[in-house]
């Protein structure tokens, strides 16, 4: 009968409190990458005048600017 008295009394005590673990979790931050432009001086025949070189140079930058600001804004959102 002690033996019976003792389990009955294992089951009233106190349930440990739960604790919360924060386990980092490795996600995907980047759900697409902006699309590489098409730049002029790729098109340029290898032929091509220094100044036409030049000019497609020159073309290309604000389109380079454009996508360096977005590839900066996805990687901006991974850190």
């Amino acid at each position: 009968m002690l033996g019976v008295g003792l389990v009955v009394t294992g089951c009233q005590t106190p349930q440990p409190a739960a604790t919360v673990v924060k386990v980092p979790v490795m996600v995907k931050c980047v759900s697409a990458a902006p699309a590489r432009p098409t730049f002029a001086i790729q098109k340029l025949l290898p032929d091509a005048s220094d100044g036409e070189k030049v000019l497609a140079l020159a073309r290309d930058v604000p389109v380079h600017l454009k996508y360096e600001d977005q590839l900066e804004a996805v990687i901006a959102g991974c850190l």
